[in-house]
């Protein structure tokens, strides 16, 4: 099956939530627009950094905006903090997007409800995002829970919930919700240490409702936004590919999930992968991890762009 993805002109990502800033970078340009710290002609705008992701993405077709956010960040309140201290006009969402069910990207899901403040507002996630009984498993005698994500919380928030292990098409056919992504790499194995209780009974955690969103821009190809790549980022832009029937790959944007010890034996791959892929920019978000944001700004000099909380990129036809 192949999804019709409709063109778009331009595809902005504006970031509420990542894990790095520096509002002094100072380091902006036609693509890249950082932050300012500055309000009122004073310095003292606030821009918060958390281990999680959110973002407005907006994409224009026709002269027309339409937006959605993907990701809701890891508190309750930073996200939305940045979106007001960004003086962000959040009415303009029309639909939302969960890349998975981990708690640095729901955790601010009603803060930014009510910013929104759409009843009835589409939201679409994979249905093993409700999965719960969660946890890490550093040892037999240490296992670190996760929260486990709520359906009341979305009732809650008069939010509509689309479960889709399929592609899902939003915005008029303008974003693509992958589902459920195909795994046919042999390095991307997923999270060892991830494990879930079910009857009883511990079973390894596939985080198979991790997915990503994908935009196709006019004459340059796919920008593919993912949350974590639990299902590997490389799956990830060929599954993508795969659905759409489209070669090109404009933009690689997304948590890749190359940190720790676990993951750092994969980071030369991966790395190798997305330079055959050779999309025009790579933004390696959130849980990628320092070693392999260095490694692929390295290996790809000319392609790499830096993302922090309060970032918006523009990337037009």
């Amino acid at each position: 099956m192949t999804a019709k993805l409709n063109e778009v002109d331009q595809v902005e990502i504006l970031t509420l939530q990542d894990n790095y800033v520096d509002v002094a970078a100072f380091d902006g340009n036609e693509i890249v627009q950082r932050a300012l710290p500055v309000k009122d002609m004073e310095i003292k705008n606030s821009i918060l950094a958390e281990h999680g992701f959110s973002a407005m993405v907006t994409v224009t077709a026709d002269d027309t905006p339409r937006s959605l956010l993907f990701d809701f960040g890891f508190s309750e309140h930073g996200a939305a903090h940045n979106a007001d201290a960004l003086d962000l006009d959040l009415t303009a969402v029309e639909a939302m997007v969960l890349s998975h069910g981990h708690m640095d990207h729901f955790g601010g899901l009603e803060a930014l409800a009510d910013r929104i403040g759409k009843k009835g507002i589409e939201l679409v996630l994979h249905p093993t995002a409700f999965r719960s009984s969660r946890y890490i498993k550093v040892s037999e005698e240490i296992k670190i829970g996760l929260p486990a994500l709520e359906r009341q919380r979305f009732v809650n928030a008069g939010i509509f919930l689309v479960e889709s292990t399929k592609p899902y098409m939003l915005l008029n056919n303008r974003i693509l919700f992958l589902g459920e992504i195909s795994k046919k790499t042999d390095f991307e194995k997923g999270f060892p240490r991830m494990y879930y209780n079910e009857n009883d009974e511990a079973k390894w955690d596939p985080i198979e409702e991790d997915s990503a969103i994908v935009a196709n821009v006019r004459g340059k190809g796919l920008v593919i936004l993912s949350g974590c790549a639990h299902s590997g980022i490389v799956n990830t832009v060929e599954y993508a590919r795969e659905v759409t029937g489209i070669d090109n790959v404009f933009v690689v944007m997304g948590g890749f999930h190359l940190t720790g010890s676990d993951f750092e034996p994969i980071i030369e791959p991966t790395a190798d992968a997305l330079k055959v892929v050779n999309p025009q920019y790579i933004v390696p978000t959130h849980c990628t991890g320092r070693k392999a944001v260095m490694h692929l700004e390295k290996k790809m000099p000319d392609k790499f762009l830096l993302n922090m909380s309060g970032t918006r990129m523009i990337f037009a036809a």
